[in-house]
């Protein structure tokens, strides 16, 4: 293997920066084009310059970020932290006992590292399902996890959420005295809406998670929306209480400018953005099934896994010495460096998926024909093509 490690990862990204970096001093900004659906920014006023000091900025900022955010997620309070996984960090620090039991249900394996690891950190024990005849809660559980939508948007449907919620429900009208506290004891739901707070609500008509019956909910005011890479956390205002010291505890808080840019992000979301993919993605696979068999939709543009570009290539006979994530992340080095395409392999945290993703409602979407994308998709899977076989030129490729 070529990437190994989460510092082979981290490697691989500072290389993607200085790529993006070169393009937009030798190109523009123009020429780059985000299609991770995770381009987010800082949408702030002028006025808002001035305002983002230590105690002046939480003062005026976090009193809005309450009214929109529960406009956004419903719940009785809200909190803004730096990234969903300092939000389900803080959550499990605070909720979590050591020896407890997380439990994670998710659409489908794997799922995002952030969660076994903050489980890791604190000695819990850590179990995850993605079929329901198979979940289940063992005694001293301590927190239950729902993901909305997996790292390559696999949507979890309603019957499985509200079935998740049923049964977490039913174990604690059945729960008995927790034997830390000696007082009755309630599972708390928390969920991993990352970008499912959009695509459930949006593109599958489901409920928030608050609807449905979670007591807490954190999405990443990034993912799909133009706010900046941080977290938003709602529910419970007293589990929110528990979670909030503990964050500020930390330094796993939102800062002031992260709290006004989430702010603007939200007020200036539009739900019409993410329409507006569903029938570009359409196209666009019926102009790439001409050449490839392996791409498959995604609720708001296409995408193909490690695995199906592996056999994509076997199947027109060439012989493959790298790991599947390799290919996948060689491709996306050519993308980036060739195209100025920028996709979540090139440019993904270590532990984020290597599956290679085009989302179209991204905004540099908007200045990119699907014919340019179509074209661009197939001539740099050519330059993948000429490379594959050569472990060392692709090792260049990712490392530079």
């Amino acid at each position: 293997m070529i990437v190994e490690t989460n510092i082979d990862e981290l490697k691989k990204r500072e290389n993607s920066l200085k790529i993006i970096k070169g393009i937009i001093h030798s190109r523009g900004r123009n020429q780059l084009y985000d299609l991770t659906g995770l381009s987010g920014g800082f949408l702030l006023k002028k006025e808002d310059l001035n305002l983002l000091e230590t105690y002046v900025g939480p003062a005026l900022f976090e009193d809005q970020l309450q009214l929109i955010g529960k406009k956004h997620l419903g719940g009785e309070k809200i909190l803004g932290v730096n990234r969903t996984s300092s939000g389900i960090l803080a959550t499990i620090m605070a909720l979590v006992r050591p020896d407890s039991y997380v439990i994670h249900y998710l659409p489908q394996l794997p799922s995002h590292p952030s969660i076994p690891r903050s489980t890791k950190l604190i000695g819990a024990n850590y179990l995850e399902f993605d079929n329901l005849k198979d979940f289940y809660i063992p005694d001293n559980t301590s927190l239950i996890v729902i993901t909305g939508s997996t790292m390559d948007h696999q949507v979890i449907t309603i019957e499985e959420f509200k079935e998740i919620i049923k049964i977490t429900k039913s174990r604690n009208n059945h729960n008995p005295l927790d034997k830390y506290s000696q007082t009755y004891d309630e599972i708390p739901v928390m969920v991993d809406d990352a970008s499912g707070a959009r695509l459930r609500t949006i593109i599958y008509n489901q409920p928030s998670a608050i609807e449905l019956g979670a007591d807490l909910v954190v999405t990443s005011t990034d993912k799909l929306m133009d706010g900046p890479r941080g977290g938003l956390m709602a529910g419970n205002k007293n589990l929110i209480n528990k979670i909030k010291s503990k964050a500020h505890q930390f330094g796993l808080e939102a800062q002031p400018p992260m709290v006004a840019g989430m702010v603007r992000g939200l007020e200036n979301f539009n739900p019409e953005n993410l329409l507006k993919s569903l029938e570009k993605k359409q196209k666009l696979l019926e102009y790439l099934n001409r050449n490839f068999n392996g791409f498959e939709l995604t609720p708001t543009g296409i995408m193909i896994t490690p695995e199906a570009l592996k056999s994509e290539i076997e199947n027109r006979g060439i012989k493959i010495l790298l790991s599947d994530n390799d290919i996948s992340f060689t491709w996306a080095m050519i993308l980036l460096r060739e195209y100025g395409l920028v996709t979540i392999p090139s440019v993904g945290m270590p532990g984020a998926s290597a599956t290679l993703r085009f989302d179209l409602a991204a905004s540099d979407a908007k200045n990119l024909k699907l014919s340019n994308l179509v074209e661009i998709i197939n001539s740099s899977f050519e330059a993948l093509l000429n490379v594959v076989d050569n472990p060392e030129k692709c090792q260049e490729i990712i490392f530079n």
